[in-house]
């Protein structure tokens, strides 16, 4: 994907286009150039512990938990229920796919943002949201109360097996629920109740390991929750490297292979979701060989000064 970086650079998006291949190519330039173009420095922030394990991409029976295993740390999310306003409870399933991950990220970027677990809702969400490219109305409107709804319902459990970090127990990300408003998506914008609160492990565990991305390159991935997977792993591994470090296909696969049966099936989806976010990560350094990733000491998306002066 460097090579379309600089070659968008030194040639334009069309002549660069011009030189692709195929559809899939061309495509990615477009990506890669609209990314270069963006002046915008908005920052978003995660937990470590969902660069190395991820929710999962679609859907799965409302009474199954998911467990994932990523480089010494496990996640576990457990269905929960909610009160519904007839009385009683409603079960939701596990949160997955793309829209339950740019809740996730609006929610711990405001929280580190304004250094508080009681994180702002209504008009701001809908303000960000719309910027993020998910216009909200109609179907996108469903599916983000739909991964809401789920979110505020879980229990989370991150489990890290390095004696030093025990991660955070048991417990819901969101105290209280995220409600929506009885009038939502009207003219004007309100989307939830003003606020909600995040809990106290989650809040406590998110400062002490933050992980900085550039907002705007989420934005053109939106869509794809693999992509997003790998753009947060990589915003999370690769600054830290001191030299190349080969990660064999067996290893990504465990990661990242959940909902394939076969390495071979996996890889080739993985590769294609890989070079989307390889396009919107102009620094990162990554080869795809034979055997595996080569990934080579990159700069962050944001840079430790910028991300400490936009954390003020």
């Amino acid at each position: 994907m460097g090579q379309i970086h600089h070659l968008i650079t030194q040639l334009g998006r069309d002549q660069a286009k011009a030189l692709q291949p195929d559809p899939e190519r061309r495509s990615l330039v477009d990506v890669a150039a609209a990314v270069l173009e963006e002046e915008r420095q908005e920052l978003g922030i995660t937990y470590s512990g969902f660069a190395l394990t991820a929710l999962p991409h679609r859907r799965l029976p409302d009474d199954q938990p998911w467990e994932r295993r990523g480089h010494k740390i496990r996640l576990l999310i457990e269905p929960g229920r909610l009160p519904v306003r007839n009385g009683g409870f409603k079960l939701y399933g596990v949160p997955y796919g793309s829209r339950a991950r740019m809740i996730l990220l609006y929610l711990q970027t405001r929280a580190i943002q304004t250094d508080s677990r009681e994180v702002e809702l209504g008009r701001s969400m809908h303000e960000w949201l719309d910027r993020m490219g998910l216009s909200v109305g109609g179907q996108t409107y469903r599916d983000i109360r739909e991964q809401a709804s789920r979110i505020a319902a879980c229990n989370l459990t991150f489990a890290w097996e390095d004696a030093h970090s025990i991660g955070f127990e048991k417990g819901s990300i969101v105290k209280g629920g995220v409600h929506f408003s009885a009038n939502a998506g009207s003219s004007q914008g309100t989307l939830w109740e003003d606020r909600v609160l995040l809990s106290e492990a989650f809040f406590r565990e998110l400062k002490a390991h933050p992980v900085p991305i550039w907002e705007p390159a989420l934005r053109h991935i939106q869509n794809n929750s693999t992509s997003i997977d790998i753009y947060i792993w990589l915003a999370y591994r690769l600054h830290s490297l001191s030299r190349a470090t080969p990660i064999t296909w067996p290893a990504v696969f465990e990661q990242f292979g959940a909902g394939y049966s076969r390495l071979r099936d996996f890889r080739k989806r993985f590769i294609e979701a890989l070079q989307l976010a390889l396009a919107v990560y102009p620094d990162a350094r990554v080869d795809v060989e034979e055997q595996g990733l080569l990934l080579h000491p990159s700069p962050p998306p944001i840079p430790e000064k910028k991300f400490a002066q936009l954390c003020r």
